[in-house]
């Protein structure tokens, strides 16, 4: 396969770019760190795979069609796509300002935005192909200290569920991720105990496998999930009494 990943210069987007060039797939690695992605290339000489360094920045829609552009000149064929950029930082209600809502937005959201239009383009022209949006189970539903990063992934859900039943008729697979915590240099700046966080390794390895089951949503681990899942259905009365013992 020829697969396409953003955010693949650390954590979740790295590691799937060496799980799939390992397994001999084409993996066009896309990031704003330049010189990591060339790093990622070289070492990838070892494996059976091939990783191809592919430097963009989602926040720039110009950027980003211009390396598109390179990638379809490189191959005759892009099968998968991660849309999986994503930035965090955890603000104090005093502490939350108009940039750190735009900043949030512009990479969570609009940067899968300007990746994704492209490749549904691609897609839909020769009825095949597979995205998928990386999210967060913060999307399910609002927590304290992720007013703009949990309401970004909440967006990238809906709009996950709103493209399916067109992407179907398209014939384009389209997935959804919702990880839990995951250990990375963006969780590492939590200060709190994060349930049932993963390797980083053991969470690409759910993604490479969930990617090739007919699954719309992947979410892990499940003894977490399915404990947000259930926040989901909760009146707000009892959701905010939960919710309330987070705030200090």
């Amino acid at each position: 396969m020829n697969i396409w990943i953003t955010g693949a210069s650390s954590g979740i987007g790295a590691e799937l770019a060496n799980q799939y060039a390992q397994a001999g797939h084409t993996v066009f690695v896309s990031a704003r760190n330049a010189t990591t992605l060339k790093a990622m290339a070289a070492s990838s000489q070892s494996v059976s795979g091939d990783i191809i360094a592919l430097p963009l920045d989602v926040t720039d829609n110009d950027s980003v069609l211009s390396a598109f552009e390179q990638m379809e000149q490189h191959t005759n064929a892009l099968d998968l796509v991660i849309l999986n950029a994503g930035y965090y930082e955890p603000v104090e209600f005093d502490e939350l300002t108009l940039e750190h809502f735009e900043k949030t937005y512009d990479v969570n959201l609009m940067g899968v935005v300007r990746c994704l239009l492209p490749s549904l383009k691609y897609f839909s022209e020769n009825q095949a192909g597979h995205i998928a949006i990386v999210s967060s189970v913060s999307g399910y539903r609002g927590l304290p200290k992720a007013a703009a990063y949990g309401s970004s992934k909440a967006a990238l859900i809906n709009m996950a569920e709103s493209l399916k039943p067109e992407c179907n008729a398209n014939s384009i697979k389209l997935s959804l991720i919702n990880p839990g915590f995951v250990k990375s240099k963006l969780t590492d700046q939590n200060e709190f105990e994060m349930p049932a966080i993963m390797e980083t390794a053991d969470a690409a390895k759910r993604i490479v496998d969930g990617l090739a089951s007919n699954a719309f949503e992947l979410s892990f681990p499940k003894r977490f999930t399915y404990w947000l899942k259930l926040l989901r259905i909760l009146p707000y009365r009892l959701y905010f009494l939960v919710t309330a013992k987070l705030v200090k």
